[in-house]
């Protein structure tokens, strides 16, 4: 027994326990483990208040996102609404635009008719007198027939004016 090589291991080890029991390095050793303990906690406190402040951060970004995502959604709608008024107004301007040009056109129509009208009755008035004129002319003579003519072509005048 005294000589077998585990015998002195055994021996050798109580001995270096006792030595490390006087000098106090179990002490010191467990206060290391104590503080090592402590500061992972530490560290595991930190990662779990981290992780919250991240949870938080995500949540207002998913709902900034989602605000931003109904008002671009908002102003799309806006938008269109905008446009389809402004579409209607210009339709509608424009076909009052229309209505008024035409009009316009229209009456300019008329007025012409109207003094294309009164131009031919004029010419056919100047025509009849200078006819007229010229047969009287020819068939009476003297005093009386230049009576005649500045009457007949006075009342001619006035009849187809």
């Amino acid at each position: 027994m005294f000589f077998d090589p585990e015998t002195w291991v055994a021996v050798a080890f109580v001995i270096l326990m006792v030595v490390f029991g006087y000098l106090g390095i179990f002490k010191s050793a467990l206060t290391a483990l104590d503080h090592r303990a402590d500061r992972i906690k530490a560290e595991l406190d930190d990662a779990t208040r981290l992780k919250q402040e991240a949870a938080k951060v995500l949540a207002d970004y998913k709902a900034r996102s989602a605000s931003a995502e109904r008002e671009a959604a908002d102003i799309i709608a806006n938008a269109k609404a905008e446009a389809e008024r402004i579409a209607t107004e210009a339709k509608a301007k424009m076909e009052d635009f229309v209505a008024r040009r035409t009009k316009t056109a229209e009456s300019k129509i008329a007025l012409a008719e109207a003094q294309a009208l009164a131009d031919v009755r004029a010419a056919a008035a100047e025509a009849a007198v200078q006819a007229a004129s010229t047969i009287l002319s020819q068939s009476v003579k003297g005093q009386v027939a230049d009576d005649l003519l500045a009457k007949g072509i006075t009342e001619v005048r006035q009849k187809l004016n």
